[in-house]
């Protein structure tokens, strides 16, 4: 019955792809071809599926995976089933679900988190850092904050990119979120200059730390 259904699944999603779209995400490093609100909608009809969740990582389609992320139970994960995941997920996109809609909702997410920090591989470290922007953004109680600062001040300039990314944002989340630490956030932000070139599209807030601490804070004291 699994099979069956995979095979379906996979037929339904090879007829939504478009290359129009996978040469816009294989600028990005993602290799999936099938529009995100069509795989919505598919998750949508399917629902929650665990075992079929399961099938469709093991076809290490990245389309596939991504569904895969929607209708898991991210509950019924392993904490090593979790770790292995996330080393298998080739591109951005899938590791970014993988990380927001599955590991986020599991109960080994702290484990996880302190774990994935140390890590040697910068993409791996990059997920323990989005998870400690949740903490920061959700759960601060526990965290050192000064230390995260202290951390990001010393390593976020010559990071990896994607961990450089995960860091500035958990830099930017500590500024916005907490106002004791506001003043040094935006300084580490100014001295360390981390994308402060980086092309903002109108309308669009600019992931450079002061620039992006300033305007949501802005934003929310003219509520």
């Amino acid at each position: 019955m699994a099979e069956t259904a995979v095979a379906e699944v996979m037929a339904e999603l090879a007829e939504l792809e478009d290359p129009k779209a996978r040469e816009v995400n294989e600028k990005r490093g993602d290799d999936h071809a099938v529009n995100l609100s069509k795989l919505r909608a598919v998750a949508k009809r399917l629902k929650t599926q665990q075992d079929l969740a399961r099938e469709l990582w093991k076809t290490d389609d990245s389309s596939a995976r991504l569904l895969a992320t929607l209708i898991c139970r991210p509950k019924a994960f392993e904490r090593d089933e979790l770790d292995a995941m996330l080393r298998e997920a080739r591109t951005p996109k899938v590791h970014d679900w993988l990380v927001s809609y599955v590991v986020k909702k599991s109960p080994h997410s702290e484990e996880l988190r302190l774990a994935w920090l140390d890590d040697a591989d910068p993409v791996i470290a990059s997920a323990g850092w989005a998870l400690t922007t949740e903490r920061v953004m959700r759960k601060p109680d526990g965290l050192d904050l000064d230390k995260l600062l202290d951390v990001i001040e010393a390593e976020m300039k010559d990071a990896p990119d994607r961990l450089q990314w995960a860091m500035n944002d958990c830099l930017g989340n500590i500024g916005i979120k907490h106002e004791e630490h506001r003043a040094r956030a935006i300084e580490i932000g100014e001295r360390l200059e981390v994308l402060k070139d980086y092309p903002t599209p109108p309308n669009c807030t600019s992931p450079f730390v002061p620039i992006w601490i300033s305007e949501v804070v802005g934003k929310k004291k003219g509520k």
